[in-house]
């Protein structure tokens, strides 16, 4: 067994696990995923049939079908679901899956005579018009791909309704499957000019690469993105401006964002002019919510109050004895503590509350947090759940 074999094994594994994921599991489960699913598992088989068809009939069968434009059309569906388009409630769109099912159509009669001797149909393998159709589907089947993923990130690019982390997400995943596109065009020069097979290996190892990368940036992450949009979509838009639902006690009520941030910090009994500026920077923070920003610095807060960073510093030490990072990680932190005792958050991973929160680094996000609960997120999480 080679080394390519064994990086096309490990990645069959992978592939498979990974769109099973997207199918079953329920932080993963969504319609765009599962045309994700169906374009990776289409992927999956097209490596291990052109890699091993020579090993068995029936691999030699499946390899046969242009599955190329399947790849296609579910890869496009996926990102016109992601970025909300309106050509996928278009009557017309399910045309575009014709070019596959009239290849499969004409692939299949013929290896039922080519392969498996069923019948015997009057258009011999070798005949010139059955070549000329096998290197058409293959041409067509390669600018079909090409077509629709530049066509998709055009569609990603233009979009208006995407946040820009969704949207980087978005157009990194579909620089990936251009890569992917880029290797099967050097592969179909290297085998028309050369005939070694050694870039088809290349592109296999890229593959398997591509998996890799699906599993651990864009599929997780950008379902973290998507949740984090789905939390911020409804704190904008579930009451007015700032205020949120909460369930304290058993108790549904619904509190203002800003009441319940302003109750966890301290009281502040420092000198008139220090304080003079922590109320204001807590106005700031309540009616602003600057802590949701997870490049804020220390000079940002300074301007909006309109003195020196290091006169901020002073006064929030004066008052609160804690430093400029902790006064703000404490509204964060208690932003984060509201969603995850609020039963409507239960579906959002931790991660993409914490990051709707404004953190952006899951160690100071977890520090922060047991420093001033005593326990880790998901047992404060669990605390509620039982409770209710």
């Amino acid at each position: 067994m080679t080394i390519i074999d064994l990086i096309i094994i490990s990645s069959f594994s992978l592939g498979l696990f990974l769109s099973l994921s997207l199918i079953i599991s329920p932080f993963f489960k969504s319609t765009a995923n599962k045309y994700l699913a169906l374009s990776l598992l289409t992927l999956l088989v097209i490596i291990i049939t052109g890699k091993y068809n020579d090993t068995s009939i029936f691999l030699a069968f499946i390899q046969d079908i242009m599955l190329e434009f399947l790849v296609a059309i579910t890869l496009f569906s996926y990102f016109l679901i992601q970025i909300e388009h309106r050509y996928i409630k278009q009557s017309w769109y399910k045309w575009l899956y014709l070019p596959f099912f009239i290849t499969l159509l004409v692939d299949v009669s013929l290896d039922l005579d080519h392969l498996f001797n069923l019948y015997n149909s009057t258009f011999k393998e070798e005949s010139f018009i059955v070549q000329l159709f096998y290197t058409l589907e293959e041409y067509l089947s390669f600018l079909y791909n090409v077509f629709f993923i530049l066509f998709a990130r055009k569609l990603i690019k233009k979009s208006t309704t995407l946040s820009k982390e969704k949207k980087d997400w978005l157009l990194k995943l579909n620089f990936i499957f251009i890569g992917a596109i880029f290797f099967w065009f050097i592969t179909e020069i290297e085998l028309a000019v050369f005939d070694t097979g050694h870039s088809r290996d290349i592109l296999w190892a890229f593959l398997s690469f591509m998996f890799w990368w699906v599993l651990y940036y864009g599929v997780f992450k950008l379902q973290i993105v998507t949740q984090k949009d789905e939390i911020h979509h409804y704190l904008a838009t579930a009451q007015p401006k700032v205020e949120v639902e909460v369930v304290l006690e058993s108790k549904p009520k619904i509190q203002a964002e800003t009441e319940a941030i302003k109750e966890s910090i301290p009281d502040v009994t420092a000198t008139i002019s220090h304080s003079k500026y922590i109320d204001l920077l807590q106005d700031l923070m309540a009616n602003k919510q600057l802590y949701k920003n997870p490049l804020l610095s220390r000079l940002d807060l300074a301007n909006e109050l309109g003195i020196s960073e290091g006169y901020l510093s002073q006064a929030v030490n004066k008052v609160t004895g804690k430093n400029v990072i902790q006064f703000v990680n404490e509204y964060r932190v208690s932003l984060v503590k509201e969603l995850l005792s609020n039963p409507e958050f239960d579906k959002y991973s931790i991660e993409a509350i914490y990051s709707e929160a404004g953190f952006n680094s899951k160690s100071v996000f977890y520090n922060s947090f047991k420093a001033e609960t005593n326990m880790s997120p998901g047992m404060y999480r669990k605390s509620y759940t039982k409770a209710s």
